[in-house]
């Protein structure tokens, strides 16, 4: 069953936020885009649209609220994220994002998941993160 989320950004392509299957429910590639804008928390774009410069935090925060909003609005919770394959465009900023991370994953009360993260040369859109998860429903 597929699922979509009114508060996550729009999928860029043909594809849902999540798809359930049996009690686990799989994220597509989630980013720090806002909803119904071009708007990414964090991003400075050149008049070319090519990227002037990033806060990788900001992305981060983005990134894990706009994750947490499918999760919930899919059934789930915060506390049932069981995986997270983190995908950065540059491995420089593993420390800032690893931070934030902790802060949202590992901290008190926090799910803790497994984690995978790698380094990519592009995302579809402008950013520096996207998260690809896997939470248990039920």
């Amino acid at each position: 069953m597929s699922m979509q989320s009114q508060r996550a950004p729009e999928p860029l392509g043909a594809y849902p936020h999540a798809k359930r299957a049996g009690n686990l429910l799989f994220l597509s590639g989630i980013g720090p885009r806002k909803r119904g804008s071009k708007e990414i928390p964090g991003v400075t774009l050149n008049p070319d649209g090519t990227v002037a410069s990033y806060d990788i935090s900001a992305q981060c925060e983005s990134c894990f609220e706009n994750v947490r909003a499918v999760v919930e609005d899919s059934g789930s919770s915060w506390d049932r994220v069981v995986d997270v394959l983190t995908f950065l465009t540059d491995m420089n900023d593993f420390a800032a994002y690893n931070e934030v991370y902790r802060r949202w994953f590992a901290g008190e009360g926090n799910p803790n998941p497994s984690r995978t993260t790698v380094q990519v040369t592009a995302l579809p859109a402008p950013i520096a993160i996207e998260l690809k998860v896997i939470a248990t429903i039920g």
